[in-house]
């Protein structure tokens, strides 16, 4: 997963679930630890996300990730773009299929698979 598509997960998995840990976000991304920390911090940095800190019932420091209005506008110019890169992805996958049935066909592979 490269750090636009982190970048990306982290905006949109912490815009409904603020309070997750950054071990509940590396799980749900299915990243390292460290790269969650990483990223969390340039997002900070960029004034994307603004953490704030409480102490639970537990006496334990916690946080809670929140979307900066930079955040929020970075995270639905990113929705653009990956709904532009995953439509391209669809179309060229849908063009390959159709091929490969076109080619299975003329060969009379489908027959024997459906039989």
């Amino acid at each position: 997963m490269n750090d636009d598509n982190t970048s990306y997960g982290l905006l949109k998995t912490l815009e409904n679930n603020p309070s997750l840990s950054q071990r509940d976000l590396a799980k749900h991304l299915g990243i390292s630890l460290g790269k969650v920390n990483f990223c969390i911090n340039a997002l900070v940095e960029k004034g994307c996300l603004k953490v704030n800190n409480f102490r639970n019932s537990d006496n334990k420091l916690a946080y809670a990730y929140l979307l900066t209005p930079k955040g929020v506008e970075q995270k639905a110019r990113m929705t653009v773009e990956f709904l532009q890169i995953k439509v391209q992805e669809y179309k060229r996958l849908r063009a390959e299929i159709e091929e490969l049935q076109r080619e299975a066909t003329q060969k009379g592979l489908l027959e024997s698979i459906h039989e």
